[in-house]
């Protein structure tokens, strides 16, 4: 059975609030994956972290548990197997003191056969007319006017993302995840503080290939050259997923090492 993609929310997302007016919000994907909450606790202290950082009263009910129960009956109970589910958490428009001020959300599923499977190959380029920050706000999901160019630019130019580099000419992410670019047997990242978002699906996959031995991992400050040297690119999002890059301007990539990682990696999440 195919189920379109849909929303909940705590309140009416379009009414007057602070999401819509000033870009007060914070998001998180969750992710669902054969009717089980994947990562849920990762992702869990990922979205406490990123209201505090954003100064936002947090609810007290906001635990683990209301959200495992709240996606429970709003989607696993809905019959949806596969899906990311986007969380938005926002401010509420109040005669009182923002940092006081109540939080709602709203939450947008997103149906996916595999959440953890490798999509399509990607085809990137690099953008040097912008630059992405690299502060205590740039490493999670809030409002960025830079995407959004970076989007457009990229639909106009027929590619799939974006590199994008932050104030010191560097590697900082992609519009819509990090990039991990591996060479003979070490794979780099581009440090968070380079500008690169924190990322619960990046880390638990870096992790797994450390402890198994499967490639060094290496963060680290990397020039845009550091791309036609590698072996093989993956981004990973968040938002949406895993995927090879096939083409970085006149380079090809394949995706052989990349694919058996994570094959292995999916396993250890069946029961």
């Amino acid at each position: 059975m195919h189920f379109n993609d849909f929303t909940f929310s705590s309140n009416d997302f379009s009414a007057e609030n602070r999401a819509f007016l000033f870009g007060d919000s914070v998001q998180v994907t969750y992710f669902i994956r054969n009717s089980e909450f994947i990562l849920a606790e990762d992702v869990y202290f990922f979205l406490m972290a990123s209201m505090r950082k954003m100064r936002m009263k947090i609810p007290m009910e906001y635990t683990l548990d209301f959200f495992q129960e709240l996606f429970q009956i709003n989607v696993i109970e809905k019959g949806i197997e596969n899906a990311f589910i986007h969380f938005l958490v926002f401010r509420n428009s109040e005669s009182i003191s923002l940092q006081n001020a109540t939080i709602s959300y709203h939450a947008t599923v997103v149906n996916d056969e595999d959440v953890f499977s490798l999509k399509n190959p990607i085809s990137l380029d690099m953008i040097k007319e912008i630059a992405v920050g690299n502060s205590l706000l740039s490493n999670i999901q809030v409002p960025c006017a830079e995407n959004i160019y970076a989007e457009i630019y990229a639909k106009e130019n027929e590619l799939d993302d974006l590199i994008l580099l932050n104030a010191q000419k560097r590697i900082a992410r992609s519009i819509y995840g990090n990039l991990l670019l591996l060479k003979d047997n070490t794979i780099k990242i581009p440090k968070i503080s380079e500008g690169a978002y924190i990322s619960p699906l990046l880390e638990s996959f870096v992790t797994f290939v450390h402890k198994n031995k499967l490639a060094e991992i290496e963060q680290a400050e990397l020039i845009a050259f550091e791309t036609q040297k590698s072996d093989e690119i993956l981004m990973i999002s968040d938002k949406k997923g895993i995927f090879p890059v096939s083409k970085i301007r006149n380079k090809s990539f394949t995706n052989e090492r990349f694919s058996e990682m994570i094959d292995q990696w999916k396993q250890t999440f069946l029961k």
